[in-house]
């Protein structure tokens, strides 16, 4: 009998419709090369006049220019450091808190209303109270970022916890496996891939609590720069720190993406 991974087998089938990754990356860079192009159109037709929508090249030179006077890198670095930390925090709050309610009904009926409420605040209502409370420095918004990203992370786990196989348990725990142990050697690992969308999720979010941060108490950052530019009229400066905050975006999400891969093939 042929084996799955032979040359006649499904394995090598599946294999042969799979896309290739290289012609894949390239039709992802279809849409934003057409979005620029269009870009270009509509700012160079007289659509739109150089303030409401500069062109791309005009971006790409208040690119430059700030580089060349050393801000830029000091913006793009300030802002992910905020984003990553806060991450960190609050994924990190976020696995625990929603471990525990995902394993323990007391738990889940003591703290999950509360937890749901706070859950329900949009991100501006925090910002006020943690200036009068932290102050404006960086612990406000890495505290800021840091609740962004405990909810995905909470809701995921929890909810995919909860729906972990009973037989599984039950094979760790003939094998004596309690507490801790079982955690971490079977529950986590049967829910990973909701895990890791949880982090993603997370991530996603932080970016954006960090530009609600930074956009009303800051020096420095993307946040601030598109504050900045806003009161000056550069409209060349609002939409690059736009266009950074996408790809600072994507990047992160991609390496969590590599991360998952790994993960998965490791543990899952």
């Amino acid at each position: 009998m042929a084996g799955t991974g032979g040359p006649d087998g499904p394995g090598a089938a599946d294999a042969g419709r799979r896309p290739r990754r290289g012609p894949v990356a390239l039709a992802g860079l279809l849409l934003p090369v057409a979005l620029v192009a269009a870009w270009h159109v509509l700012s160079t037709a007289g659509v739109f006049s150089a303030v409401e929508l500069p062109a791309p090249l005009r971006v790409l030179e208040a690119g430059a220019d700030l580089l060349a006077r050393g801000e830029l890198w000091t913006h793009v670095q300030i802002s992910t450091q905020r984003v990553l930390l806060g991450f960190a925090i609050g994924g990190s709050l976020g696995l625990a808190l929603g471990a525990l309610l995902g394993l323990s009904r007391w738990a889940e009926v003591l703290l999950g209303p509360t937890v749901g409420a706070f859950r329900a605040v949009p991100s501006l209502a925090w910002v006020p109270l943690l200036l009068i409370w932290i102050g404006i420095g960086e612990d406000s918004k890495v505290t800021l970022v840091a609740i962004g990203a405990f909810f995905p992370v909470f809701t995921t786990v929890s909810g995919a916890l909860r729906h972990v196989d009973r037989h599984l348990v039950e094979a760790g725990r003939a094998f004596g496996l309690r507490g801790l142990s079982l955690l971490t050697t079977v529950q986590l690992p049967a829910v990973l891939p909701a895990i890791i969308s949880g982090l993603r999720l997370a991530l996603a979010q932080g970016w954006l609590f960090l530009v609600a941060a930074e956009l009303i108490a800051a020096s420095m950052g993307l946040g601030f720069l598109l504050t900045d530019s806003q009161n000056n009229g550069r409209t060349d400066r609002l939409l690059l720190a736009i266009v950074l905050l996408a790809v600072l975006g994507k990047l992160s999400d991609a390496v969590l993406g590599v991360f998952e891969r790994w993960a998965i093939k490791k543990w899952a």
